[in-house]
């Protein structure tokens, strides 16, 4: 999965996935958790882009939001729709730079080579624009974020990265659509009481998830990499569902480095003690690998996360939601198109189930 890294407040209809790219990422850069929106910054309250969310003047202050930004019941401004490209596009082509990377590099090690690239970037460009005092945090929520981290970006991400050594693109990112489904469980579970229509699109996601785990049972693909990405969806929820009831650090952007340098270096951990590191030769990494690494760095974990969190304080949290069921079509369409992966009838028919479960649940969550 490849989707940003998660901040604190209340979860979101459409959270994001392991396979995305923001740590808060899945999920595939860094991956962001279903939450409370970050704060606007003065970039975002004056209609900017996506990016001067983030750049905005140093030591701005995130501002509180309900959860629907500044664009609710206005006409949808251009920046909107390029914000919402970036993350419909980016996030949905993660998938396939995950696989593409993973043809000469080792799954975790790539993946903590990613991760901690990508936190430290973040960290530094916060310093930079708001100020060194936004990167402090109490040792409870520095504990709480990297808390977070690991569940998403070890436990969700990281075991999509493994999983697609074996199984297309296209078949994880239908996978990993079913985290909303998995997030109503644990809702329901602490004592929530999400609406009907909540519990009929978790039964149509669990439905499609059958459906699509019949190219493993069939031996068309590996059953375990199906099975690996069924757990990275699970602990993918369980780190989106903690994120909003633990202490995390004040600013979203800062509590997102922690997260992806610590999952980071869990993924480094996990892979050494795995032995990737033997017979893995750097000189015979190939340049398409570097490029897609570095495309999950920049764009998955940088330029997409921090468009994300501008869309949730600038457009209806019902417009963003919508890339909860967008990412995992433009993933299924990149990797037949680029990797000639084949669309079987299992990948289809349980794809559509699946997608119908998640845009019934955001649905009812957006009529709550």
């Amino acid at each position: 999965m490849t989707q940003p890294a998660a901040d604190a407040g209340n979860p979101t209809p459409g959270a994001p996935t392991p396979g995305s790219p923001g740590a808060s990422s899945p999920p595939a850069g860094p991956a962001t958790a279903a939450g409370t929106p970050p704060g606007t910054g003065t970039g975002a309250e004056r209609g900017a882009g996506p990016v001067a969310a983030l750049l905005s003047e140093p030591g701005s202050a995130p501002a509180a939001d309900s959860g629907f930004g500044p664009a609710s019941g206005r006409r949808t401004s251009g920046p909107v729709w390029a914000a919402l490209a970036i993350v419909y596009v980016v996030w949905g082509s993660t998938y396939l730079g995950i696989r593409v990377a993973v043809e000469t590099m080792p799954p975790f090690l790539s993946a903590g080579a990613r991760f901690v690239v990508a936190g430290l970037l973040l960290a530094a460009i916060v310093a930079w624009r708001r100020g060194p005092s936004a990167l402090r945090a109490t040792r409870a929520q520095l504990v709480s974020a990297a808390v977070v981290g690991l569940l998403l970006l070890l436990g969700g991400n990281g075991l999509v990265v493994l999983a697609e050594t074996a199984v297309p693109s296209g078949l994880a990112a239908l996978l990993v659509a079913v985290v909303p489904a998995w997030v109503v469980v644990l809702r329901r579970a602490s004592g929530e009481r999400p609406g009907t229509g909540a519990y009929g699109g978790v039964l149509l996601g669990l439905a499609g998830l059958a459906v699509l785990t019949l190219p493993g049972l069939s031996g068309d693909v590996r059953l375990w990499g199906v099975l690996t990405v069924i757990a990275g969806t699970v602990m993918w929820a369980v780190g989106s569902f903690s994120s909003s009831r633990i202490p995390m650090p004040a600013d979203p952007f800062a509590a997102s480095a922690y997260e992806m340098v610590a999952g980071g270096i869990g993924c480094l951990l996990v892979g050494l003690g795995r032995g990737e590191q033997r017979g893995f030769v750097l000189a015979e990494v190939s340049g398409r690998s570097w490029t897609a690494l570095a495309y999950l760095v920049v764009f998955g974990s940088l330029i997409a996360f921090t468009a994300y969190a501008w869309l949730l304080h600038s457009a209806p949290l019902s417009l963003v939601a919508t890339y909860a069921y967008v990412n995992p079509v433009v993933a299924v369409l990149l990797g037949a198109l680029i990797l000639g992966e084949r669309l079987t009838w299992p990948i289809a028919v349980g794809g559509a189930v699946v997608v119908a479960g998640v845009c019934l649940i955001v649905s009812t969550e957006r009529r709550r």
